[in-house]
């Protein structure tokens, strides 16, 4: 498992937020219809909470492929941050433990995988399924709000796994 900088938080936040801006319908709009503007936000928040799922523990392609991201994720952050307003290099922004997936909910990450990897394309918003997993990869370790929600995700997963490989 590779830890998350504080140049990876920056990273996924800078993600999260451009997202934000430009989903912003507006008051008045959003007043109107909260449901509409409010679901074009799901799939950016499904594969969010998947690529958070991929960094805790998970192993083989889908891990190498989560950690490269992570690991390329710091080092721009770390970049950005040193270059850009002075920061220091490579401070670790990570929660101090988390919750591993157990074998049900790894092989539920493979289910997963494969479903976010047909939605990224078969459907429109194919670019904020893929933003959204590198935001999940990037905050899903990180020991703030977003970090904490890995540990229910991974609960979910766990359960999921539990109970679809032991009703077969």
């Amino acid at each position: 498992m590779n830890y998350v900088t504080y140049g990876g938080v920056t990273i996924g936040l800078c993600i999260l937020m451009h997202l934000l801006v430009t989903w912003w319908p507006g008051r008045k709009s959003l007043m109107k219809d909260p449901i509409k503007h409010a679901s074009r936000l799901l799939p950016f928040v499904a594969s969010w909470c998947y690529g958070c799922l991929t960094t805790l523990g998970v192993g083989g392609i889908v891990g190498t492929a989560a950690s490269a991201a992570l690991g390329l994720s710091n080092w721009l952050g770390d970049v950005a941050l040193v270059w850009g307003v002075g920061g220091n290099v490579g401070e670790l922004a990570a929660a101090p433990s988390f919750v591993p997936l157990t074998g049900p909910g790894i092989a539920m990450m493979l289910i997963l995988t494969v479903v976010v990897i047909a939605a990224a394309k078969k459907f429109s918003s194919g670019s904020e399924i893929k933003r959204g997993a590198w935001c999940g990869v990037c905050l899903g370790t990180s020991s703030g709000v977003a970090g904490f929600a890995a540990v229910p995700l991974a609960q979910a997963v766990n359960w999921l796994g539990d109970s679809v490989y032991g009703a077969f």
